[in-house]
């Protein structure tokens, strides 16, 4: 399942939250939604903009979840 999940790209931010926090909320929504991230590249940068160390060959499932651990925090 594909649908959805460019769309969080293209939003413009919602609050006043930074740029980074943004994006990761609307990464979990869209994979929440059933969104399948398709660019690991992409995934790995949003959880390094978090603070997050990621490895180039981490899977994309783990990372998810770390970025759901860091937006809990």
């Amino acid at each position: 399942m594909k649908f959805g999940f460019r769309w969080f790209w293209r939003r413009g931010p919602k609050s006043d939250l930074p740029p980074e926090i943004e994006q990761a909320r609307a990464l979990i929504e869209a994979v929440d939604r059933g969104g399948l991230p398709l660019n690991p590249a992409k995934v790995n940068a949003i959880a390094r903009d978090l603070g997050l160390e990621v490895g180039r060959h981490a899977a994309v499932e783990q990372t998810v979840e770390r970025i759901r651990a860091c937006l809990l925090r």
